[in-house]
């Protein structure tokens, strides 16, 4: 098994760490982080670093494999699967936190479940489905979003800016849009 795809299954494996640092009762952990009236508690900044950790590692296993020349079938596979895994899970632990509403998060997922089923009837058709420019956008800000409601809208908070509401409307915003992008760039796949 070459790096990249060595990479990408250590993304995966820390999937279930940052959950269980997210979610479970970690009240014997040392107190949060208090500074004025902001509020972080420790479990929950440990995930924000391993979330951020493991969401770095997706361009560099990408990079690494294109520019060594080590794309492989399962790293076709591995890579998106790890991507979509880490962010509909985080997004589903950040609704049952009560971070983030419900309907966001279907948005979200339902986009990645429709772009992936489009790619499935690309490839059945021996086309591939590149990611676009807004997929990239996307990624970028439903990563920043994702950050700041894990750290509690940290630094934003003492300003009174809800930087957190904010980037999470935009993803969303963003989410939707590049899913039509997808679908109308590529219309021709679905015989309509």
């Amino acid at each position: 098994m070459n790096l990249p795809n060595r990479i990408t299954i250590a993304r995966i494996f820390l999937i279930p760490i940052m959950m269980v640092f997210l979610l479970v009762d970690f009240s014997f952990y040392p107190s949060p982080i208090i500074w004025n009236s902001y509020e972080l508690p420790f479990n929950q900044l440990i995930a924000a670093i391993i979330f951020i950790i493991a969401a770095s590692t997706d361009g560099i296993d990408g990079y690494l494999a294109r520019k060594n020349n080590m794309v492989t079938n399962l790293g076709k596979l591995l890579d998106p699967l790890a991507d979509k895994l880490l962010v509909a899970a985080i997004l589903i632990s950040l609704v049952q936190m009560g971070k983030c509403e419900s309907w966001i998060v279907i948005i979200i997922i339902s986009r990645e479940f429709a772009v992936t089923g489009l790619r499935q009837i690309a490839l059945l058709s021996g086309e591939v489905v590149a990611a676009s420019n807004w997929g990239k956008v996307k990624t970028v800000v439903q990563i920043i979003a994702i950050i700041a409601m894990l750290i509690n809208n940290f630094p934003f908070v003492f300003l009174n800016i809800p930087f957190d509401v904010i980037a999470t409307w935009a993803a969303a915003l963003i989410t939707l849009y590049s899913g039509v992008d997808y679908f109308v760039k590529n219309k021709k796949l679905l015989n309509i």
